[in-house]
């Protein structure tokens, strides 16, 4: 099989499971609180749930990327589609049991697949030249357009498919499309190197790959474009809809209107970063995001929460996007899955830790002081990204390292 076919039918193939993973997790995350919260007598444990799913998620987001070095992407995202098969059908089975230990521990399970699934953007990368690297990225991440489309309705129209069940026919559903997705990531292929990477040692030491600038500046840049969302995200329901009075379909609004952000821009930032280069559009994100805690702080009606949240989902992509691509510029073939677990460690370790504190800097501060928060960590994005830049040194050797490493940019980092 040629290249350029694995190309199309690897993007095709995961971009059809990111909807479906996109589905499954706007799914979870709209029903698990409520559905905890009918389990439980306490309603200080109905979002326990969700809180064990990203726990779950940071802690095997390392273990992930090395099982899937040792069996390959396709089984890996494979294994991970079953679990989350396993996972709704678990959680199917809480529900008709009423049990609420056995909701949380599908949860976790969930989380786990999250772990796996995150990593589609690597998948994509691999599989094209590198100078189609971004755009891999963002066709993929386009997939979860639908799931944000899909999801919501899924939610709510599958609430009373099992008489007697609320919401066991929707776990149902997930459960037959993530038998799906298992299939379909099997059909996954590895894309030929050339011939002279087949004796490719090792690669270089963990700790020569971190101390790269570039490497430094994309891990920054994607822990933070993460961590910053997940905790404005979190706390926004709660400033909206418990501190603020706002209606719970206004608060919804927002948020949908926030998932959106996040991955309508996909649409377009592989070509952005095509003709302006990815630390420029890394730089816009981190803008988006100045603008979100600008905005936050002018006031508390449903229009600054819509603007600041769309920002907000902007400038996560960008980030997120213009972080991976980078990353995919500083190892090669053999060292990618050593980098990438750092990247992952990082970037779901702290977007779990800022979800987990998203409530307590709520109760604590408020919104105002949470909208101040992710200033200083902007700029020190800015200012890394403008060193970056400006460092000829590291563009040096990315462009010497071109001739030996297959997923180094093949221009540098375009300025």
């Amino acid at each position: 099989m040629g290249n350029q076919t694995v190309q199309r039918s690897n993007l095709a193939i995961l971009f059809v499971c990111q909807l479906i993973s996109a589905t499954g997790s706007i799914v979870i995350v709209t029903l698990a609180g409520i559905i905890g919260a009918s389990l439980t007598d306490n309603p200080a444990w109905a979002t326990l749930p969700v809180s064990i799913t990203v726990v779950a998620l940071a802690l095997t987001a390392v273990p992930a990327t090395m099982l899937m070095r040792r069996i390959g992407r396709a089984r890996g995202f494979a294994l991970a589609s079953t679990t989350a098969v396993c996972a709704v059908c678990v959680a199917t089975v809480a529900i008709h049991v009423e049990n609420f230990v056995l909701f949380v521990f599908s949860g976790m399970l969930f989380g786990i697949n999250m772990a796996f699934t995150q990593q589609y953007r690597y998948a994509a990368a691999e599989s094209v030249p590198s100078d189609k690297t971004a755009l891999a990225i963002s066709f993929v991440l386009v997939g979860s357009i639908g799931g944000a489309l899909i999801g919501p309705e899924l939610a709510t129209r599958g609430r009373f498919w099992i008489e007697g069940m609320p919401y066991a026919g929707t776990m149902l559903a997930l459960a037959v499309l993530y038998a799906i997705q298992a299939v379909l990531l099997l059909q996954l292929k590895a894309r030929d190197l050339p011939s002279h990477h087949a004796g490719q040692d090792s690669g270089r030491p963990l700790g020569e790959i971190l101390r790269q600038p570039t490497f430094i500046v994309a891990v920054l840049g994607c822990t933070a474009g993460y961590g910053l969302m997940a905790l404005v995200m979190t706390a926004t329901p709660l400033s909206m809809h418990i501190f603020g009075g706002h209606s719970l379909e206004a608060t919804a609004g927002v948020i949908r209107a926030h998932v959106l952000g996040m991955y309508v821009p996909s649409l377009f930032s592989g070509f952005l970063i095509a003709r302006m280069g990815v630390s420029r559009l890394m730089l816009v994100g981190a803008l988006a995001l100045a603008a979100t805690s600008i905005i936050g702080l002018q006031g508390q009606t449903v229009l600054h929460y819509w603007w600041a949240l769309v920002l907000l989902g902007v400038g996560w992509n960008f980030l997120y996007v213009g972080g991976t691509t980078m990353l995919t510029y500083t190892y090669s073939a053999a060292e990618r899955f050593r980098a990438q677990a750092v990247n992952e460690f990082f970037v779901f370790g702290t977007s779990a830790t800022a979800s987990l504190l998203a409530g307590t800097v709520m109760h604590l501060v408020g919104w105002t002081w949470l909208m101040l928060i992710p200033l200083p960590f902007l700029i020190v994005i800015v200012v890394a990204l403008v060193i970056v830049r400006h460092d000829k040194a590291p563009l040096q050797r990315l462009s010497d390292a071109r001739r030996t490493l297959p997923y180094a940019c093949p221009e540098g980092i375009r300025t």
